[in-house]
């Protein structure tokens, strides 16, 4: 483990805006996240700006005072990246460019950098790098500013456009190609899942840093790679998994997050066919998010996306040994009692009404409750396999009380 005075942290700052559809206790919620994000990528963020607008500005984003006070900031404190937690048009961020004259970023290109660090295998590289160009294909004007016509002058016109459109068709080209070869592997992964037989698929699913890798380690006894940053895994691992005698396969996917790109939906699309395909998603929640509840919403939505949400799910709200009710000061006679100042008992019975009994609270860090996790699935498991081979009924019991973890 390296210490931090090994580590180059790139220093940066946050620029977020507070509007309508963005009140200000989201748009804190939304730099966090930036912040975290940032910190993946291996940056330290030296300060926050926020600025409350109607709307974007169509040229800079925010307005021209507060993007002098950053300017100020930035030549003062010399500060390396602006990262903004919203998408930036290709004409915002030339221009931002334009005056800063450091390097720009938005959320977009943020968690691009991030799964282009993460991206290990050759199916993750050739998905993020196509998702890099379908994002950096309308952004190659801010490339070339020093040929662009708008420069004007004798000996200035025509190379630049040239030198663009010639970019553009590498890019376009490049596209194509990585297409292609992803549709190749698309074909190979959909016969690999073909082979694969009529074993149940179970797919974990969840927020990105919810802990599905841990609970994956924990159930099938793997080492799949996992750690406290955003998005540590980015290829999808299966296991054979054997509850009591059941046996299904388990896989673990990429994590989803609020305003994920469009380009990482597609070019990710092979990595969520194994959702598409699984008979039974296990929906992981970090319960000691505070913001856990949206985190549901995000990845509901996304599973509606991709048509999944009529799937049987199973909701799975991990690391309950983090988490922290906020208390009420029993003199206190202003505050509304909320949900955040629910009792794991409190949510455990909110979420029994609302998924039919389909819940569970665990902790895959410190092993609590995986007996009844498991109890769960295997019940789940066992109703699809049944379904499918009702002869086998008499092979597997209905429950697994006798069943023990080191078994």
């Amino acid at each position: 483990m390296l210490e931090k005075k090994d580590i180059s942290y790139e220093r940066a700052i946050l620029v977020g805006i507070i509007t309508r559809e963005q009140p200000e206790e989201k748009v804190e919620e939304y730099m966090d996240e930036l912040e975290f994000l940032t910190y993946t990528a291996g940056g330290e963020v030296m300060k926050r700006f926020v600025q409350r607008v109607e709307i974007p500005n169509p040229k800079t984003f925010i307005g021209s005072g507060k993007l002098q006070e950053i300017e100020d900031y930035v030549k003062e404190h010399e500060i390396g990246a602006v990262i903004f937690d919203d998408e930036l048009s290709p004409v915002q961020q030339r221009n931002i460019e334009r005056q800063l004259r450091c390097k720009i970023l938005d959320r977009t290109g943020l968690i691009l950098d991030i799964f282009a660090q993460r991206a290990t295998t050759s199916y993750a590289r050739t998905q993020v790098e196509l998702a890099q160009y379908e994002y950096l294909l309308p952004r190659l004007t801010g490339l070339w500013t020093h040929l662009e016509r708008q420069r004007g002058g004798i000996g200035m016109r025509g190379p630049g456009e040239t030198e663009i459109e010639t970019d553009r068709r590498i890019v376009r080209d490049r596209i194509a190609l990585l297409k292609k070869k992803l549709d190749k592997i698309d074909r190979q992964m959909e016969t690999q899942r073909g082979n694969r037989g009529a074993l149940v698929r179970v797919a974990l699913v969840g927020y990105t840093n919810v802990g599905k890798s841990t609970l994956m380690n924990v159930i099938s006894k793997s080492e799949v790679f996992a750690e406290n940053k955003l998005f540590a895994t980015l290829d999808t691992t299966v296991r054979k998994v054997v509850l009591g005698n059941l046996p299904f396969l388990l896989s673990d996917t990429v994590g989803f997050i609020r305003k994920l790109p469009t380009q990482l939906v597609e070019s990710f699309k092979s990595t969520l066919d194994e959702v598409r395909e699984a008979d039974l998603l296990l929906h992981v929640v970090d319960i000691s998010h505070p913001s856990f509840e949206d985190h549901i919403e995000s990845v509901n939505q996304i599973l509606s996306e991709i048509d999944c949400a009529d799937k049987n799910i199973l909701m799975v709200f991990n690391k309950i040994d983090q988490y922290r009710a906020e208390v009420l000061d029993a003199d206190d006679l202003v505050t509304e009692r909320t949900s955040r100042h629910y009792s794991i008992g409190e949510w455990k019975d909110t979420w029994m009404q609302r998924m039919s009994g389909n819940v569970v609270f665990i902790s895959a860090l410190n092993r609590e409750n995986l007996d009844e996790f498991r109890k769960m699935v295997y019940r789940e498991v066992r109703k699809i396999h049944i379904g499918r081979f009702p002869y086998n009924n008499f092979l597997y019991p209905e429950n697994l009380d006798e069943y023990s973890p080191e078994n």
